[in-house]
């Protein structure tokens, strides 16, 4: 019973909080607009933002199948892959 209350929890959560994310897109889009041309602007902030958002769900994906990522760089440069049972015999 509480494992169900948990995922309605969650449900609700991720269903309320689009409203909420959505409301800040005409502020974002006119404070960019308005600061474009400018030093240090808003805009060049919010386009280092996206692209920090954008770069860390692959490094957590690299990360994470980092033997697999070695293993088939190696393949497409064209070494031999030795495989981890083979290094410990």
């Amino acid at each position: 019973m509480k494992k169900s209350w948990i995922i309605l929890f969650f449900l609700i959560l991720i269903l309320a909080i689009p409203n909420h994310s959505e409301a800040q897109c005409a502020m974002c889009k006119a404070a960019v607009e308005s600061s474009q041309g400018q030093t240090n602007s808003v805009a060049a902030g919010i386009n280092k933002g996206i692209l920090y958002l954008m770069a860390v769900p692959y490094l957590l994906l690299m990360f994470i199948f980092r033997k697999q990522v070695y293993a088939l760089w190696n393949k497409l440069r064209g070494k031999e892959v030795v495989s981890s049972e083979e290094e410990t015999f």
